[in-house]
């Protein structure tokens, strides 16, 4: 089992930036394909960006590319979502997620989104116009 647990939410101005956190207990990361997805209100969730099970490579949405940025510390077992120029549409609820290789699921490729098995609560990001 891995838990995760997000912070770094809050209110924020259009242009502003927030860093988000997603500390990991149970597994290492070092283990595990990391995802940011979001959720904004009647929205479906979507995703932000997803990285391969090295981290080396990440996908970004579209909508985020060049704004955010995702990186991992394994010494801390943390993960890291940098977002920057932050606009109104980028409100949403943004839930850290993690696929484990222990899990087994298959490491050739980025995990699908239903191969997320772990999920945090979710912290609120809301950019104010």
């Amino acid at each position: 089992q891995v838990q995760l647990v997000e912070s770094g939410g809050g209110l924020v101005q259009s242009g502003g930036s927030l860093r988000l956190s997603c500390a990991a207990s149970g597994r290492t990361l070092s283990s595990a394909a990391m995802g940011w997805f979001r959720q904004a209100p009647g929205k479906e969730r979507e995703f932000v960006v997803r990285s391969s099970w090295s981290g080396v490579s990440t996908y970004y949405a579209d909508s985020v590319k060049g704004r955010f940025t995702l990186s991992r510390d394994n010494a801390k077992n943390t993960v890291y979502l940098q977002m920057n120029r932050l606009k109104p549409e980028d409100t949403a609820v943004y839930y850290c997620a993690a696929a484990h290789r222990d899990d087994g699921i298959p490491t050739y490729r980025i995990p699908l989104v239903n191969e997320y098995n772990y999920w945090g609560q979710g912290t609120q990001v809301t950019v104010s116009s």
